[in-house]
């Protein structure tokens, strides 16, 4: 069977620039910059929706939560289309749990983002206290996850998994959506610094239950 793959910045670089993308508020202020389209607010909230989209089958249980609320087909059908299109397996990049869950240091990927000017960051607070970390969308940075989407199928699959992990979360904060990822047993189980490991398998479990009696 695959393994979870490994990943380089270049690939970090567009997978967080596709999360920034799809869950950055738009604003329209000139003290942030004229060419500034949206603001992402905390590395905790950037790091949660990171996390769903490295892992397609938490994001795929979320997904199930959303159809036992809504009734949405929808839902449905793209949990299917995620374990057919066998992304828990080829589409997994692990990542660490430390004190506050899944983390990953940013500085290398969010380099390049910003050495282009695609995105900007906006620190709050004093120097060696800051409080938060806002990532600043601009219009560049939007039109290159476009291009980028429009140029390959593997690059727009960034773009559209940003924008399920973005509708998933809602408006929920960064401490907010860390708290939802810890009700996973395995995730909260995780030993301090090890993998966070997959939960494929339960969710493949709770979607053929869920599709009893649905149309495929």
């Amino acid at each position: 069977m695959p393994t979870a793959q490994s990943h380089t910045d270049q690939q970090s670089a567009v997978r967080l620039l596709a999360a920034i993308c799809a869950a950055a508020t738009p604003v329209d202020n000139v003290e942030l910059g004229d060419d500034v389209v949206g603001v992402l607010q905390a590395q905790s909230r950037l790091q949660a929706l990171d996390f769903w989209i490295r892992y397609p089958d938490y994001l795929a249980n979320e997904l199930l939560d959303e159809f036992e609320k809504s009734g949405s087909m929808d839902d449905l059908e793209l949990v299917r289309r995620i374990f057919e299109d066998r992304e828990p397996d080829l589409r997994c990049v692990p990542m660490i749990r430390y004190h506050f869950g899944a983390f990953e240091p940013l500085h290398n990927p969010l380099a390049i983002l910003r050495s282009r000017d695609l995105v900007r960051q906006h620190r709050h607070g004093e120097p060696g206290h800051v409080r938060d970390t806002w990532y600043l969308l601009t219009k560049a940075g939007r039109e290159a996850m476009e291009k980028l989407a429009d140029a390959a199928d593997e690059l727009a699959w960034y773009r559209d998994r940003a924008e399920v992990a973005a509708r998933v979360a809602g408006a929920a904060g960064g401490a907010a959506l860390k708290d939802r990822q810890y009700l996973q047993t395995e995730y909260k189980a995780t030993p301090l610094k090890e993998t966070i490991p997959p939960i494929a398998d339960r969710v493949r479990v709770r979607l053929a239950e869920l599709s009893k009696g649905t149309p495929k």
